[in-house]
């Protein structure tokens, strides 16, 4: 009888813990331990620890390696084994409300599994030196490549057109190179290296100085995707320019802007250029206007404002006679650029568009040191950052 009573309480106390966590609500995990050897392991400690509680609930592997633990609430635990007072091993599990867990852990199929990720991982990292290698052996040809073709194209443009063609042949050689050794070394990268936005960048550079300018604009704006910079912006601003997309390209002189404030004239003046050579001189002054405000003693600049207010000059017609009519600010414009380039290439310019001015009758001086106006001007490059 006492011993029917004692039971009888037992179960009733049991009966009292299990209300306050319904048996719907608990999970179980069933399993065995195996050792390196593949040997079931006995009195090996399982442990779950739940992530949000820390409430911990544990078990002890019988002499034929299994386990079984229940009524462990449902949630997410750290299973934790420890053998000899050292944990062996760690995992997670996500248990559900009533579900019963097959947790088999084979320390000898881990550690093949180990054997096999190191090895994995030791081919791909030998996989990744080469393609590296690769890329920079490339990148490194092609950059070459481009120096060369910058340096032939600056000895081209110092020649009259009639004896450039002597060196035609010797740039579009180190000029196709360093397209081609450029976009071999793109293809060998990956599209999360570091190094991409560079390459990009070189790359954009080889198709502009070869006046393929919408695939420079394509490679600019993938540059700027990777790593936006600066420079690429501005590259990518100029190359849209020549293509004719002034509005993106003011998108793109804009963030060059944003990113570097220090050389907010130069971005200024690259935009205006593009507006100049596509024909929209009237829409460049604004951007001249603020290129002098940034940078005052930029003598490009000056000729610049100078040029694009002749070219924009109105014309007032009274019979047979038709009177130019300058622009406020042209004379001026011409002047500060002899001013600042005394003896330069913008002063000379200058000084020739003040002669065209007088040879149009506007009744100025082509003194130098005096006041002076401009006359219709080549169309300048862009500067590069």
């Amino acid at each position: 009888m006492a011993v029917a009573c004692a039971l009888s309480l037992m179960a009733g106390m049991g009966a009292t813990a299990f209300a306050q966590a319904p048996a719907t609500t608990l999970a179980r995990v069933i399993g065995e331990v195996r050792d390196v050897g593949g040997n079931l392991s006995g009195n090996v400690t399982v442990a779950f620890t739940n992530t949000t509680t820390n409430q911990a609930y544990s078990t002890l592997t019988d002499d034929r390696g299994r386990f079984l633990r229940d009524g462990i609430p449902a949630g997410n635990y750290t299973v934790t084994l420890t053998f000899n007072r050292e944990v062996v091993y760690e995992t997670v599990a996500v248990l559900a409300p009533g579900q019963e867990l097959l947790l088999n852990i084979n320390f000898q199929e881990l550690q093949a599994q180990d054997a096999a990720a190191a090895e994995d991982a030791a081919r791909k990292s030998a996989e990744a030196r080469a393609q590296f290698a690769e890329m920079k052996g490339r990148f490194e040809a092609g950059l070459a490549a481009l120096e060369a073709a910058k340096a032939t194209r600056m000895q081209m443009d110092k020649l009259p057109r009639a004896e450039q063609a002597a060196l035609q042949g010797q740039f579009a050689q180190s000029s196709g190179t360093a397209v081609s050794e450029l976009s071999a070394a793109l293809g060998a990268i990956a599209p999360t290296d570091t190094n991409r936005g560079l390459v990009l960048a070189r790359l954009g550079e080889a198709y502009e100085l070869t006046g393929k300018y919408a695939d420079a604009a394509s490679t600019y704006q993938q540059a700027v995707a990777s790593k936006p910079d600066p420079a690429s912006y501005n590259n990518l601003g100029n190359s849209l320019a020549r293509t004719g997309k002034v509005d993106e390209a003011l998108a793109a002189y804009q963030k060059a802007i944003e990113l570097d404030p220090t050389n907010t004239a130069v971005y200024w003046r690259n935009f205006s250029v593009g507006l100049y050579n596509s024909g929209r001189i009237k829409e460049s002054l604004d951007p001249l206007k603020k290129a002098t405000e940034a940078d005052p003693k930029n003598a490009q600049a000056w000729y610049l404002m100078g040029a694009a207010l002749v070219n924009t000059m109105e014309f007032k017609t009274e019979g047979d006679k038709v009177t130019p009519i300058m622009q406020p600010g042209t004379i001026e414009a011409y002047q500060k650029a002899i001013e600042l380039d005394p003896g330069g290439p913008y002063a000379a310019q200058a000084q020739q568009g003040l002669e065209a001015l007088q040879a149009m009758g506007v009744g100025i001086s082509t003194r130098q040191g005096q006041r002076s106006a401009p006359a219709r001007s080549a169309q300048p490059a862009p500067a590069r950052r």
